[in-house]
């Protein structure tokens, strides 16, 4: 676990997921129904719980704040100062969604997008220095940006990133692909978050039972077969077997 941990703390590499619910016990049924997760309040996250796998926190579900919001899920990647790495998202036309924000003792979090739109979440540790569980049912493990032009989406997160992301051995959580290759063609850029499971017909039928729907049937990837699922609420995400 120390390793998963000290690896999380690398910039660039996906370190922590939350989803944006308009009912967090609704959310708490589904998928501690769906992953056996368990919750635990944080009171400085406003209401928030973090999901818990084998006591080791693997995701929060936070309440929307604005019904407006959409119902999703985010992936946050690390940095050790959020407020520069917003800074370098801006100047390589990217944009910042709010300002960062800090979150008690715990890290400091703030939202950009990219230039093509695809939302994604930025993470300072404190206290809180991100998954305890990873690459395991009922964890992460992987979030694949599906994009329209996958050359720019190479330059920009290289750029910002300092290295060569996608592909490569040292960036083995987080991938991209084109858009039509999955959803339709006018489905607009974004990150999805997947978490593994260990057997992608029983996790259906799962998901089925609880409330949810599945998106997009499965599909063989080079990192597992995948099949894209909405939860009770409406947030999607993607289930994994390896």
């Amino acid at each position: 676990m120390a390793e998963n941990r000290a690896s999380a703390c690398t910039e660039g590499v996906p370190c922590w997921v939350d989803a944006q619910l308009p009912d967090v016990a609704a959310g708490e049924r589904f998928y501690g129904g769906l992953f056996g997760w368990t919750f635990a309040a944080k009171e400085a996250y406003g209401g928030s719980v973090v999901a818990l796998l084998d006591g080791e926190p693997v995701a929060a579900l936070t309440p929307k704040s604005d019904g407006r919001m959409p119902t999703v899920w985010t992936v946050y990647f690390a940095t050790p100062d959020a407020r520069a790495l917003a800074g370098r998202i801006q100047g390589q036309g990217g944009q910042a969604v709010g300002g960062a924000r800090r979150i008690g003792p715990y890290g400091t979090a703030a939202l950009a997008a990219d230039p093509q739109g695809a939302v994604f979440g930025l993470w300072e540790p404190g206290r809180h220095a991100g998954f305890g569980r990873r690459h395991r049912p009922g964890a992460f493990g992987w979030a694949q940006l599906y994009t329209r032009d996958t050359e720019s989406a190479d330059a920009f997160y290289s750029g910002l990133f300092h290295e060569a992301l996608f592909g490569g051995p040292s960036r083995p959580d987080f991938g991209r692909a084109p858009v039509a290759d999955v959803f339709p063609a006018q489905m607009p850029p974004h990150f999805l978050v997947h978490f593994e499971v260990a057997e992608t017909g029983a996790a259906l039928d799962a998901v089925g039972r609880l409330g949810g729907r599945v998106q997009v049937s499965p599909f063989e990837t080079s990192y597992g077969t995948v099949a894209v699922v909405v939860d009770n609420q409406g947030a999607s995400f993607a289930v994994l077997e390896r």
